[in-house]
Order: C-alpha cells, then structure tokens, then sequence
C-alpha cells in the first residue's frame, strides 16, 4: 500500500512538472512529495489517536521542508505541492 502510493505521487509529480527528469531525483529533491510522505504518517498516529506524535511529525515536516499541513487534513491521492 505505502510503496504503491509512493509510485502514484512520483508519476504523478513527473506528469504534471516539466522539469521532474525521474523518479529518483523526485523522490530525493522534492520538498512536497516528503511533506506529503511525512503527512501520512503524522496522519495515521492522529487517527490512532496518538495525537501528540501527530503533531510533532508535522513539526519536524515543517523543520525539514518548510510545508506545513496539519494531521487532521485529509489529501487525496495523486496530490502535488511544488
């Protein structure tokens, strides 16, 4: 399931970006796929209820990517923030 979405944001970032040349530089230069990526973790803890471990994968997102996209927000597949 994580890797089959994962290859759906990567094509789709490389369909809709003229300067996405592959998959790996995507997936390893692309500040949105990986506030993407750590959203849906921060997102699972929410919905588990570990709120607090939401709340900070989102803040370590931000540190990282400089995206902020709060655990409750819902996105939906094939989703890109350039």
């Amino acid at each position: 399931m994580f890797f089959s979405r994962l290859r759906d944001d990567i094509r789709s970032i490389i369909e809709r970006d003229p300067a996405a040349r592959n998959g790996w530089e995507v997936l390893t230069c692309y500040p949105g796929l990986h506030a993407v990526i750590m959203h849906r973790w921060a997102y699972a803890c929410w919905h588990i209820n570990l709120k607090w471990l939401g709340r900070f994968i989102s803040m370590l997102a931000r540190a990282f990517t400089g995206i902020e996209i709060h655990p409750r927000a819902t996105i939906g597949r094939r989703v890109f923030i350039d």
